[in-house]
């Protein structure tokens, strides 16, 4: 019971120690944390990735950056100077903090900051930072049949491949958008096309009149969008008669053609026949003719 007793003092006591002194044993240990572990930022422009220490007792700690890809680590800081992917486009900001002045795309990366303290008892810390340099769409390539007969299927493509994130897309005709679903529009309800945001395909299964115009397609992300040149898509009938007139006549042609080709050959064969009954008739007369007639 005594043993108790001292036990739950020694514990009231550790606990009133650590009430009145919560930093004592925080600064015996480096301690990182980030204001942001996800930033992002448009191409060209700046982005900072902190590097935050909490709690240190070491007065000249060892920082390092590192670019981690699927390659492995590298360095990006180290030995107080900046290398590697971002040499000239960083410095850091006391304590820790890495300031990128012009991002690119290659620097969507993860990033980890590391801090190594030799006078604490928790000498080392790190955090790891997930950067993304969004890329803004180029002008996308686009093709759209110039003429399609009605009734028949249509397909028109739009393909951007710069864009950062993946660029998704957008159809207009005639300077309005094309709903994803025709159903949820009145003015494309009876429309028979398919759009895929995705791939920037838009289908068309039976082509009507109405879906004659000019046509352009946008790609876009979260960095912004590009368009293409709009392009006319015309809508023409099928002649039926004229298209049955003229096999009529085609195949009228070639019967006639076949029946004079018919004649003249069976004309050829008769002539033939004709001159070898005459030309034999006439070698076989002369030897009658020659021999001596006995009465």
């Amino acid at each position: 019971e005594l043993a108790l007793k001292r036990a739950h003092a020694s514990i009231v006591l550790c606990s009133t120690f650590l009430s009145c002194f919560p930093g004592y044993f925080s600064v015996l240990a480096v301690v990182l944390r980030t204001s942001n572990n996800s930033p992002w930022t448009n191409e060209f422009d700046k982005i900072e990735l902190s590097c935050l220490i909490d709690s240190i007792s070491t007065t000249n700690p060892r920082i390092e950056w590192k670019k981690i890809t699927n390659d492995g680590p590298s360095y990006v800081y180290f030995d107080k100077k900046i290398s590697g992917d971002l040499e000239n486009r960083a410095v850091i900001r006391e304590p820790a903090t890495l300031l990128i002045t012009n991002a690119t795309r290659s620097d969507t990366a993860k990033y980890r900051c590391e801090v190594t303290a030799i006078d604490d008892q928790k000498s080392f810390d790190e955090i790891v930072i997930d950067l993304v340099v969004r890329v803004k769409p180029v002008v996308p390539k686009c093709s759209v049949p110039k003429s399609v007969p009605f009734g028949k299927s249509a397909e028109l493509n739009c393909v951007e491949e710069e864009g950062f994130p993946k660029s998704q897309y957008q159809w207009f005709k005639n300077r309005e958008e094309i709903p994803d679903d025709p159903k949820t529009s009145l003015k494309f309800f009876n429309s028979s096309y398919m759009l895929n945001v995705e791939t920037g395909t838009l289908k068309f299964s039976a082509v009507r009149r109405e879906d004659a115009g000019e046509y352009f397609c946008r790609a876009k992300n979260d960095a912004g969008y590009a368009e293409c040149p709009p392009q006319t898509m015309e809508v023409y009938d099928i002649d039926v008669v004229g298209i049955i007139l003229g096999v009529l006549v085609v195949v009228i042609v070639l019967l006639c053609i076949s029946v004079g080709i018919c004649c003249a050959y069976k004309r050829d064969i008769k002539t033939c026949s004709f001159s070898k009954h005459r030309q034999h008739t006439l070698t076989i007369n002369p030897v009658f003719l020659s021999k001596p007639i006995i009465h």
